[in-house]
Formats: structure tokens, sequence, C-alpha cells
């Protein structure tokens, strides 16, 4: 059974949190607990419909404010597939916290109030899932209930959606339905109420959205520990922990350390007692090679030469999380998997507003939530790939290195 990570973004009161627990309601994988849950609260706020939104608003200030302002994360499963689905808040303010639940998923489902249309948050929050290359959006229009189910609406917005869209480079797999979160239009079952929609429902969506396949990227392998051991099993052992960032690796095949550039034949791979003949993205191994090569936490393995590995000039977008400014020459560490390097702001090349992102603007400083192209310069090679080609080794993160505090989060270019 495969999973699917989801991320879901929309404005204040679009009814992110109402959705989650409808699809979880209609998909029978609420809890005793949770039905309970949503039973009671919808009692005490003395409401008509169930209170779904319970169940996501998980913190106090939440719930008194009825936001989301923290990204939950909720798992469960069906019959044919395993999810995972991040909540992320609508607020401008929180746009780092939507950044933060996106930066794992592998679809967006942005949530539209058919009385509003889009709005800011929108553009926002479609940039960012363009920014982070997400394979498949789907765009709810939600609340359609309150305007009377109509084609309309629906198919108005539908169009400033394609308008939206046909700005970027990035093209995702776009899927457009009408639902109401909160009547169940839509969301699990076909609902009466849109004849003129003959498109699937939102679970049949995802339902039928194949995840990315990292084991087709180039072969990336963070190590993360050196494993020395001397017994009456194993004489002379070495080997070196990590995790397969992307693409597999097979015994017989040559590796090459960085940044040393030395090469060696894989003559094992080992996990935990088994010794499979290959590996994929996202296993944890152990590799053994021919050849004894100076190699520690920090350094990678590849399988073939890329000089811009080993570049220490790192062009990026950066996404800005912490409310001190940056500032060019600014010094941070950079942290990408188990590699780590001081770095320097080189420069800002330009900010970007999402909601506009043709409205490129200089600027002197970045301050919280903002979006920029930047200039890095690295004291020691990182080996990053770019993020278009490598997903899952083109991403990094800044830390202050005075607070420790996580300062933005990047895309190599």
């Amino acid at each position: 059974m495969d999973l699917l990570r989801i991320n879901t973004a929309g404005s204040v009161d679009d009814g992110k949190s109402t959705l989650i627990g409808r699809f979880l309601n209609d998909s029978h994988a609420l809890t005793i607990e949770q039905e309970e849950l949503i039973a009671r609260k919808t009692k005490e706020k003395g409401l008509e419909d169930l209170d779904f939104s319970v169940i996501t608003d998980g913190l106090i200030a939440e719930r008194e404010q009825g936001i989301t302002i923290d990204v939950a994360h909720i798992y469960f499963s069906t019959a044919d597939r395993k999810f995972i689905i991040a909540d992320s808040p609508g607020h401008v303010e929180y746009t780092r916290n939507m950044v933060t639940g996106a930066s794992n998923s592998e679809v967006s489902i942005i949530l539209i109030d058919a009385r509003k249309g889009l709005l800011e948050q929108t553009h926002r929050h479609y940039f960012i899932s363009s920014l982070l290359r997400l394979n498949t959006v789907v765009f709810c229009i939600n609340k359609m209930d309150l305007v009377d189910f109509s084609e309309d609406v629906f198919l108005n917005i539908a169009t400033e959606i394609n308008k939206m869209t046909a700005q970027f480079t990035h093209k995702p797999d776009i899927y457009v339905l009408p639902i109401s979160s909160l009547k169940g239009d839509n969301v699990v079952t076909q609902s009466n109420n849109t004849p003129w929609y003959t498109g699937d429902t939102l679970s049949g969506i995802l339902h039928t959205i194949k995840p990315h396949v990292a084991d087709t990227d180039d072969f990336r392998f963070d190590v993360q520990q050196v494993l020395h051991v001397q017994n009456k099993e194993f004489t002379d052992y070495r080997s070196y922990a990590g995790r397969i960032i992307s693409g597999q690796v097979n015994v017989g095949d040559t590796i090459t350390v960085l940044p040393s550039g030395l090469s060696s034949e894989v003559i094992e791979i080992r996990k935990f007692t088994d010794t499979p003949a290959s590996a994929q993205a996202g296993e944890s191994i152990q590799i053994r090679l021919k050849n004894d090569i100076d190699t520690s936490r920090g350094m990678m393995l590849i399988k073939h030469i890329n000089e811009a590995l080993l570049s220490k000039d790192i062009k990026a977008t950066v996404v800005w999380m912490d409310e001190k400014q940056a500032t060019p020459s600014g010094k941070y560490l950079l942290q990408a998997g188990t590699r780590t390097a001081v770095c320097k702001l080189q420069s800002i090349d330009a900010v970007i507003p999402p909601e506009n992102p043709e409205a490129i603007h200089e600027a002197s400083m970045l301050k919280l939530n903002d979006i920029a192209k930047v200039q890095l310069k690295t004291a020691a090679p990182v080996f990053l790939d770019s993020f278009k080609n490598n997903r899952l080794n083109g991403s990094f993160i800044l830390v202050d290195t005075q607070t420790n505090n996580t300062v933005a989060v990047g895309f190599a270019e």
C-alpha cells in the first residue's frame, strides 16, 4: 500500500480543517474518541451540522480563535492507500508554516471560498506549491452550498485559476472541483447538487494520483556514520551508514566519494542482518566498499561525477522564516541532510511577491515571510543538486549561528 503526502492550504475560514474532518468521517477513518469529540463540540456550540474542524485544530489558541496556527499532521488510511495530510494555516503571517507543511508533500489542496473567489493567499499558496515543484495541485471551490451550487460561479472561478496558473513555467497536474466540506458534496461521494460537474470526487482524485518515485533520480547517499567493527563475526568490518536520498544502488556498482572524488566498488549492502543485492531511495542502509577510502559524516556517495555538486557558490530561492531581518554579508550555517557549512549571504538579487510573481523588486534586506532570489557563498561544498532536477537533494535550511534558530529554507537553482 503506497503513501501519499498531502498539504492543505487556503485563506482564513475557507474550510480546510472541516474538509479534512469530513474526508476522514466519510472515509470511515475516525476513531471512536474523535467521533465523540465532534459530537460533544457540535452540541456545545449549538451547531446544526457536525463540527469536523476540531479534529485538526488541536491547539487551544486555535480552538478559541477558530483558526489554524500550527501545521497539524493527520495520519490515516483507507482500503487502498495511506495518507499523511498537513493542515497548514491560512493567515499571511503564517506563510512560513505553510512552506513547512508543503515541503514534504506531493499534492497540494488549495481551498477557495466560492463567495470570495481568488484572494491574495490563493496566489501565495499556489506560488509556494510551484516553488516546491509539487506534482499535483487540487483546487477545491468550497462552500458551494452558500451560492446555491451555481455552475456560473464555479466556471468563473475556474477561469481565474487558469489565468493564474498559466503564468508559471512549472506545470503540475491541476484539478478543479466544486465541493461543500460542511455538507459533504463531492468530497467522498458524488453530489446530486452538481449534475453539471462530471469530474471525480476529491477522494477519487487522491486515490488515483501516483506518488513520485525517487528511484529514477541520480544516486545520492548521505553518510551519517562510519562503522568499524572488530569481533568474531566481523573481522576488519568497515561500512558507511546512512540514508539513500535518491536513486538506487546495487552490489557491483562503482561509487564515488565526495569531496575527494575517489571511487571504489560496492561489495556489500546491509540492512541489519539482511544483505540485499540492491537498495532504493528512502532506505537506511550500510554500504561496504572494496577499498578503504577516507570517508566521514557529512560526505556523500554518488555514481556519476557532477562538478556542480562541488561548487561553493549557490544561487537559490529562499523563504525567510525569522523575525530578525537578513542583510547581505550575514553569516549563517547552511545544512542539507548531514552536510553543514558556514555560508555568507552574498547578495539579495530580488524579492518575489507571491501574489504577483512578475512584480519582482530589489531589496536591501529580507523580512519575515519574504521570498527572494539570493546568492550564497559556502566555506565548503555541500553537494546540492538543482531543486528542479532533484527535490530531495536540492533543498536546505539556514541556521543563525548565534540563536540556533532556523531562519530560512532554500531551494538551489
